[in-house]
């Protein structure tokens, strides 16, 4: 008989074969979204007073919005709650709640670090920008590549730290000052986490 495909015992027992190229690649293999962290960190770990920053440095600012403008940008809830503009213009902002009742106009809501990066990803981003508090970034800091530090030279009273990170795993490979904004001295740092070798 002509045209008819003699079928292997596999096939008909309805058994299907993928190429390499016809099925994803594993989850490991997938393009990573880079995550980078946005923190203004004083000497003594401090981030956050009272659901406010305990510094007003315009510069820095400035800086936050230059580099998280366009991209989705991770935070926990009570970041969210002291934005003095809510959602961030420009970005897509995802909050990261246990609350299921959670509403946020403007927002994304996630019920979980993995959901936030999952929403995240969604639109396929160059960048991640995580931007606290405490607990979004302990949970982002072992995915990180990047850190994007403003290091504010005092130690003023706080209620929120950054959660402690081995600085041997970074790399310095920027730094621009120290400047000052009145009595207050600060430097913008970029960290890169070092290639395992």
């Amino acid at each position: 008989m002509r045209g008819k495909k003699v079928l292997t015992q596999d096939e008909e027992n309805g058994a299907s074969f993928e190429t390499a190229a016809s099925r994803p690649p594993p989850r490991d293999e997938r393009k990573q979204v880079p995550l980078t962290l946005v923190v203004a960190l004083a000497e003594n770990g401090v981030i956050g007073n009272k659901g406010t920053l305990p510094w007003r440095i315009p510069e820095d600012l400035k800086r936050f919005k230059a580099l998280t403008l366009g991209k989705p940008c991770i935070m926990g809830r009570k970041t969210w709650d002291s934005l003095p503009r809510k959602p961030l213009p420009g970005r897509t902002n995802i909050v990261v709640t246990r609350d299921h009742g959670f509403r946020a106009d403007g927002a994304e809501i996630a019920h979980s670090f993995e959901d936030a990066l999952g929403i995240a990803a969604l639109g396929m981003p160059d960048e991640i920008m995580i931007i606290g508090g405490a607990a979004i970034f302990a949970s982002a800091l072992p995915l990180a590549q990047r850190v994007e530090l403003t290091d504010i030279m005092v130690a003023p009273q706080g209620d929120a730290f950054m959660p402690p990170f081995d600085r041997a795993q970074w790399q310095e490979t920027k730094r621009e000052g120290p400047y000052e904004a009145g009595a207050l001295r600060y430097a913008f740092i970029t960290l890169e986490r070092r290639q395992l070798r």
